[in-house]
């Protein structure tokens, strides 16, 4: 009898575990993750996504930056997404949802979000209380604040910083009173 390998990197972990967990979103797997803005989280999607991939997992991909509908949009998001995304998806339907232009300030087209084996939700908020039952895994991720400062400053430009800084007050609010870090089934500290 082989033995298998155990999983070498960090994606590859968090894929066994959801794997190993029964679908909650009718026969979709949910992982989440969610952190505060320039923790790395798009970057963990992104490899998570690669793996599951490379297994041949069907994955969906949604990204809370679609759903703000703006700089006061994080806490409306979390009813959209359990709105119009987790539920139909729960039912076996797919998920709508107009996805939100941030260079015009306005919504956009709409975007389907199929039924498949894994649905990864990534960003801010992506977790709350009010859908938690529908999550079959939450990872966690963070980083220094002046290193996520410096990272989203350099990927969307030095002339976000006031809205920015406006915005990371509401993140650390709402994480704090969801409880979001204290409910993650992995912690992803990012140096």
């Amino acid at each position: 009898m082989a033995s298998a390998e155990p999983p070498s990197s960090v994606e590859e972990q968090l894929l066994e575990l959801l794997l190993e967990r029964a679908p909650t979103l009718g026969t979709t797997r949910l992982l989440v993750i969610d952190g505060p803005s320039g923790s790395g989280k798009t970057t963990l999607r992104d490899r998570v996504v690669a793996t599951a991939e490379a297994r041949g997992t069907g994955v969906a991909v949604v990204h809370m930056d679609d759903l703000y509908g703006g700089w006061d949009g994080l806490r409306p998001s979390g009813h959209r997404l359990r709105e119009q995304l987790l539920e139909p998806l729960s039912q076996g339907r797919p998920g709508h949802h107009r996805r939100y232009d941030w260079l015009r300030g306005e919504h956009a087209e709409e975007l389907t979000v199929p039924v498949t084996d894994v649905l990864v939700v990534e960003g801010v908020g992506s977790w709350r209380r009010a859908h938690a039952d529908r999550v079959t895994v939450l990872v966690w991720v963070e980083a220094p604040r002046d290193v996520r400062l410096e990272r989203v400053l350099r990927r969307d430009g030095p002339e976000i910083e006031p809205e920015l800084r406006r915005w990371q007050p509401q993140e650390d609010a709402l994480h704090a009173e969801e409880g979001t870090r204290e409910h993650a089934d992995l912690v992803v500290l990012v140096p």
